[in-house]
């Protein structure tokens, strides 16, 4: 008789809500982790720490209360990294205690090591203490995350070269910082530290940033981070980055050579599998440390799934908790729905960017008709409320069913208010929902309604040409 029913690899967001969906259903449940790592990447270097740092710059540097305040309008004027890692320390370690207190009152046993396969059914613990300890399971869970990527030819420091999940060990706020890459993180990073004052260079190899968003979004965030000092050099590529004892000089394939006290590479992730041993369990990953799945998670060997970020895309932290709930519901007998297709996306730059369905240039490629409409902050006594002028929600109807074909927020709450955007769309509404719902006054839900008249009238506008 195999020790467990069900064994998982790696605390995070996936692994965790896994172990306890299954804990749940009655079974007997063990997690391996490291034991400075319980609740994963996402926790201790990834989504917790990044957006409370995100949480912390907003309020000491008061950015978003200028338009109200002043330009000049600071609550602290010199911020050190102790002030932003206080706030962020804190955030952890109650983070770390919450996931301890619901796999303990679950009675899912933590194993303090890791994990590496010795056949498709046997996980060999290698202990704190160097031991090896053989754990046996009828199903087990892949869910050991990711790292960020490292360029061989970059020599990382981890205090004036570092990666993502060095940030938090910087000495002080650096002056000038090169980030390469233009990503979900590299852009995240930027817009912090650009509000804190360093100027902020971005280089990417691409011609543009997070093109899977709405043109019009990131055009408002280049703008508003163009008006916060920072410069982007787009279809540059890193020839080298060089060290000295004054700071970096990162040089680009075009000739250039930027100096910056710091420089951060965001050059995308890879899956933490280097140290499984997958091939005693006859798996196998690709050369992103990536393992394939099929739609209930499940790995070639079909007892072995995987979750969260080591299967790739979206590698969230919500799809990653949904993730090891179907896969642990499925790997249980219980009956699960697939994963609906309709994911938000909420991306923590300042100002927040969020998104559901499809964009405008989608859209357009696919010969769907739609109208806009469209609310913008600054017409909302919200929006005056708060400071924040520049934000704005976008709705994409198609005029024929008037469904909603797309989301698109931009502004404070923004990862907030796309979900009455994602419950309409989940349940088949249409816009006149919106247009005869009643929000509350003054809010930032009621741009869902601005929106919403504006798409109807326009939509009303081309009928009545048509009579």
């Amino acid at each position: 008789m195999p020790d467990f029913d069900m064994l998982v690899i790696g605390s995070g967001p996936g692994g965790q809500k896994a172990a306890i969906a299954a804990a749940k259903l009655g079974r007997r449940v063990a997690v391996i982790d490291r034991p400075d790592m319980v609740g994963g990447v996402s926790i201790h270097t990834g989504t917790i720490p990044s957006k409370t740092l995100r949480e912390a710059v907003l309020y000491l540097t008061g950015l978003t209360q200028r338009d109200l305040y002043g330009q000049s309008y600071r609550l602290k004027e010199d911020i050190t990294v102790a002030d932003l890692t206080a706030r962020t320390q804190h955030v952890v370690s109650r983070e770390v205690d919450v996931i301890r207190n619901q796999l303990s009152r679950n009675h899912v046993s933590l194993f303090a090591g890791t994990g590496r396969f010795v056949d498709d059914h046997t996980v060999a613990l290698r202990e704190v203490t160097g031991h090896d300890r053989m754990l046996s399971a009828d199903n087990i869970i892949i869910a050991t995350g990711t790292r960020p990527a490292r360029p061989a030819t970059v020599e990382f420091d981890e205090r004036t070269i570092l990666d993502s999940d060095n940030v938090l060990n910087l000495e002080r706020v650096p002056r000038s910082m090169v980030i390469v890459g233009a990503g979900v993180i590299g852009m995240e990073y930027a817009s912090m530290f650009a509000a804190l004052g360093s100027k902020v260079t971005v280089v990417e190899q691409r011609p543009g940033m997070l093109d899977f968003c709405d043109v019009e979004v990131i055009e408002s965030l280049k703008y508003h981070l163009r008006d916060l000092a920072v410069t982007f050099r787009f279809g540059e590529t890193v020839a080298a980055v060089e060290r000295h004892s004054r700071g970096t000089l990162t040089i680009l394939e075009s000739g250039k050579k930027i100096p910056a006290d710091t420089v951060m590479y965001s050059a995308g992730r890879q899956g933490l599998t280097d140290d499984l041993d997958l091939d005693k369990a006859s798996l196998s990953a690709d050369k992103r440390g990536r393992i394939k799945v099929d739609e209930y998670y499940r790995t070639e060997v079909p007892h072995i799934y995987a979750v969260g970020d080591v299967i790739g895309f979206p590698a969230l932290a919500a799809t990653s908790m949904e993730q090891g709930r179907t896969a642990a519901y499925h790997a249980c007998g219980e009956p699960v729905n697939r994963m609906h297709d309709l994911q938000p996306i909420g991306i923590y730059t300042i100002p927040e960017i969020s998104f559901i369905g499809k964009t405008e240039d989608q859209l357009t490629e696919e010969c769907v008709p739609f109208e806009v409409g469209i609310s913008r902050y600054r017409e909302l006594a919200r929006g005056q409320i708060i400071g924040d002028s520049h934000g704005m929600l976008k709705l994409l109807v198609s005029p024929d069913d008037r469904k909603l074909l797309g989301v698109h927020c931009f502004g404070t709450g923004a990862t907030e208010l796309i979900h009455i955007g994602q419950s309409v769309m989940g349940c088949g509404g249409t816009v006149d929902y919106l247009v005869d719902a009643v929000f509350n006054y003054p809010t930032l839900a009621e741009s869902y309604k601005v929106a919403a008249l504006d798409a109807t009238n326009k939509i009303r506008h081309i009928d009545r040409l048509r009579d």
